[in-house]
């Protein structure tokens, strides 16, 4: 089913792997394996950008990878031919998801609920969709502690508009117990730099 398009980031697109290319072999994508590499039966990727998620998915069935923008769908479809699973790209937008109640066994947020305009609305999204006993997988920057936070703040009216409306301030563990989810594995990391606007991690499950 479609959504209405959504004005593409053609440069953003175009400059994103190359960009988090390095942190994504050394870091991020062993972690995207850990969390989604088990996941079986349907499996919804929220947000799946160019794909960064495709290669790792081993167990399920069958993964819906949804992205709205059409410069980061164009680039994910390029990956298509990686994959070790069934994939069906969709258009669909994380606020407004047009599948069935409880028709997923995994709901998989990685990198993205700091894009999205209304995460709770996305998240709220995401419970309506996944099945009783089903999980919810999220990697996510968040808002660091103490003087990072207040850099980040600082910094995130201008990152916004820059890194096509990445946020860097958001509590979004928070944000996922607010949508009723009850985390039964939360990790807060860093990754090189300290320093760095995107720095602080959360990796999170959580059971509907």
């Amino acid at each position: 089913m479609a959504t209405r398009e959504v004005r593409g980031h053609r440069v953003f697109a175009a400059v994103y792997d190359r960009m988090v290319g390095p942190m994504e072999r050394t870091v991020i994508g062993p972690i995207r394996s850990e969390l989604v590499g088990g996941l079986t039966g349907s499996v919804l990727d929220v947000g799946a950008g160019t794909g960064a998620n495709l290669t790792h998915f081993r167990a399920a069935s069958r993964v819906v990878a949804a992205e709205p923008d059409p410069a980061m769908r164009r680039r994910l479809t390029d990956r298509l031919d990686g994959a070790r699973v069934p994939v069906e790209v969709s258009d669909a937008g994380a606020e407004a998801l047009p599948f069935p109640d409880a028709s997923f066994d995994a709901v998989v947020f990685t990198l993205v609920l700091c894009t999205i305009p209304d995460p709770g609305r996305a998240l709220a999204e995401a419970r309506r969709v996944l099945r009783p006993g089903g999980r919810l997988v999220a990697l996510e920057h968040v808002r660091g502690h103490g003087g990072h936070a207040r850099w980040q703040a600082r910094l995130d009216p201008v990152w916004t508009r820059v890194m096509a409306g990445c946020h860097l301030d958001r509590d979004t563990a928070a944000e996922i117990r607010s949508a009723g989810f009850d985390p039964d594995h939360e990790e807060r990391f860093s990754v090189p730099p300290s320093w760095g606007p995107t720095s602080s991690l959360l990796r999170l499950t959580a059971t509907r």
